[in-house]
């Protein structure tokens, strides 16, 4: 599983993403910031212009004022700024009325007021601003004047400091994206570490580590062992969480499926277990009651509760053979193997316990670097199986061989075969495909489950070539010996391999 890391591309994904609405959520906060700040200055340089323009519209009216009473009215006064026109009549404007027009200068409170954009023919707006004017209509004795204070070089100086003041923020705005990013990226970390955390525990190939399981437990304190069908509902989740979600069900899938394998295991080794205690059970049982006394009923009691307790015994050995390599407690012996003498080996020896079927070796200077003792463990396993499934008078081949840079183990029989469709269950523990035979095989059905753990401890698998009524082909696939590979670097290897 990785869907938590696909990258979709669907229509809206920019709204299911936190880091992109925190990204934009600080963009557009620090542009509203900007937006307002300008609106601002707009705003207070704009109140600033009309106390000045009336302040300055009410000086000149005061010199106006002054001049009529020492009989020079004739005399427009002039100030920088300023200039005083008579007017035919009282232009038209806008008159303020109370208690706004308390707030103008007594003087000119009662005049209209009106703007002027320079030439109205002129479709340049920042040219008729260079020519921007306030006028204020005053009337003293019979005359009338029209007060114009000059506003365009303000206008035109004020442009451009906005326009400086512009592109600061927009590069002060530019600069913050990648920051903001960097700011973004640390505050999500933790959930970005949770998720890989989650994706690692939830490779298919690697062990639960306890620290790291502890490292989630906060997160998932509501799911437990009765409830590991729980899932994180992932229709509203956003993007980062989404991955988060979907590396968290993932490998609730894997702990829910190997829980159910757990809780499988010890349902079927306590009925394993049951079969063999319950024979030996039944013949104390008889031999309590009468069998003592009957010879015939005391050996065959004797002779049952043997097998019974040699195969419980084997049994046993079993569980704690998987039980030791599930808690990788079991340490490889690496060293160099010649797999053509263990092959023969292997055949030398269950030829002196079964002459009911005929064995033959084949070799094919095959070399690996291995635990010895757990990979011919691992052949007589496959050889026991052989023998298990094949009728008396069949064959049984082993040959070993190299192919590139792995080298094959392979045990062949003629014997009963197995069904395609339950091939890929052989492996797993206390499955038999022929379940009327398991007692009279003695199997318990862990064998191809232990070889199958072998060969993968040592970077190796299994294969299965089987057909009903023809025969069965079982290969030990193993990383072959050369000379980058040698016991010293294996070892250092090991804790890479596969478990």
């Amino acid at each position: 599983m990785n869907r938590a890391a696909e990258n979709t591309t669907e229509p809206g994904r920019f709204r299911y993403s936190i880091a992109r609405k925190l990204r934009a959520g600080l963009f557009f906060r620090l542009f509203g910031i900007f937006l307002s700040l300008d609106v601002t200055i707009c705003l207070l340089t704009g109140l600033a212009l009309l106390v000045y323009s009336e302040r300055a519209a009410a000086a000149v009216a005061g010199q106006l004022a002054a001049a009529a009473e020492h009989g020079a009215a004739e005399e427009l006064p002039q100030l920088s700024g300023v200039s005083v026109n008579y007017a035919a009549e009282e232009g038209e404007g806008l008159r303020l009325i109370k208690p706004f027009s308390s707030l103008l200068p007594r003087l000119t409170r009662d005049g209209p007021r009106d703007v002027e954009l320079g030439n109205a023919a002129d479709a340049s707006l920042l040219r008729r601003l260079d020519a921007f004017r306030y006028h204020i209509f005053w009337q003293h004795g019979l005359s009338t004047y029209q007060i114009s204070v000059e506003l365009g070089t303000f206008f035109h100086f004020f442009r451009y400091a906005l326009m400086a003041l512009l592109l600061y923020e927009l590069l002060v705005l530019a600069s913050r994206l990648s920051k903001d990013q960097a700011i973004v990226r640390r505050t999500l970390d933790p959930i970005s570490e949770l998720a890989a955390a989650a994706k690692s525990l939830n490779q298919a190939d690697s062990p639960f580590d306890p620290l790291q399981m502890a490292a989630l437990a906060g997160k998932l304190e509501g799911i437990n062992a009765s409830r590991l069908d729980t899932r994180i509902p992932l229709d509203e989740t956003q993007e980062e969480l989404k991955n988060l979600a979907l590396a968290i069900n993932g490998m609730l899938d894997r702990i829910n499926a190997s829980y159910r394998a757990q809780v499988r295991f010890v349902s079927d080794a306590s009925h394993e277990l049951r079969t063999p205690i319950s024979v030996i059970q039944g013949y104390a049982n008889l031999l309590d009651r009468w069998g003592k006394n009957d010879e015939k009923t005391l050996q065959e009691s004797i002779t049952a509760i043997k097998d019974e307790a040699a195969s419980m015994k084997d049994l046993v050995e079993q569980l704690l053979f998987l039980a030791r390599g599930d808690n990788n407690t079991i340490q490889l012996q690496l060293e160099a193997v010649n797999l053509d003498e263990l092959a023969a080996e292997v055949v030398q020896e269950t030829q002196m316990i079964d002459a009911d079927h005929r064995f033959t070796v084949q070799a094919g200077d095959a070399r690996a670097v291995a635990d010895r003792a757990l990979i011919k463990q691992a052949l007589r396993i496959l050889v026991d199986n052989a023998i298990k499934y094949t009728d008396p008078g069949g064959s049984i081949a082993v040959a070993a061989g190299q192919e590139r840079d792995f080298v094959k183990l392979a045990v062949t029989d003629d014997g009963i075969g197995i069904s395609p469709e339950i091939v890929p269950q052989v492996f797993e523990r206390f499955y038999r495909a022929d379940e009327s035979r398991a007692r009279a095989t003695g199997g318990a059905g862990l064998g191809l489950s232990i070889a199958h753990w072998i060969a993968a401890r040592h970077g190796g698998h299994l294969e299965v070539l089987s057909r009903p009524g023809i025969g069965t082909r079982i290969l030990i696939v193993l990383p072959a010996a050369g000379p980058g590979r040698n016991p010293a670097t294996a070892a250092a290897q090991q804790t890479a391999l596969p478990r």
